[in-house]
């Protein structure tokens, strides 16, 4: 059963979360999902709300869920790497994620969580943007683009938290 709480009420360390326990982004309906893990993201404060960062590359099949959608969230799962496993390297445009996991998928409002989390951040898309080559000015992170898939920028009000109770 999950508890709502503010974002400010958070326990933890969120990076730390984020690049050690990392995280799915989750975006779609009961007609369409998809999940994906990350390892890099940010959370803070922007245009007077609580907010996040999400980081996805165009192909990822999350993207077009996430482009499609209003919403989209950010679950933990603590050291279910598990779930990572399936999620950080199959495709849902292949395989049944959900099925491969054993996750409960939850439809709330537009967005999709999974009961097994133990923290949801509910987020509104509030921008969507693309990382420009041009606009890097320490020039060392290109070294993650070789490719040239340059990450797609989502920024999200974070409209709800629920906590494992």
């Amino acid at each position: 059963m999950f508890k709502e709480i503010s974002a400010k009420e958070i326990e933890g360390n969120l990076i730390k979360a984020i690049a050690d326990e990392w995280m799915l982004i989750s975006a779609g309906n009961e007609t369409g999902y998809n999940m994906m893990t990350a390892s890099w993201g940010f959370t803070g404060e922007i245009w007077g709300s609580d907010s996040v960062i999400a980081l996805i590359r165009p192909q990822r099949y999350t993207m077009e869920f996430v482009e499609k959608s209003d919403y989209f969230t950010l679950s933990f799962y603590g050291d279910r790497k598990d779930v990572h496993a399936v999620c950080g390297s199959k495709s849902g445009r292949d395989v049944d994620k959900t099925a491969l996991t054993g996750l409960s998928p939850v439809f709330e409002n537009g967005a999709v969580y999974f009961k097994e989390a133990r923290l949801v951040l509910i987020c509104k898309k509030q921008y969507l943007g693309k990382l420009e080559k041009a606009s890097f000015t320490d020039k060392s992170p290109l070294d993650c683009y070789k490719d040239g898939d340059f990450h797609n920028i989502i920024i999200g009000k974070i409209e709800k938290v629920l906590i494992k109770d």
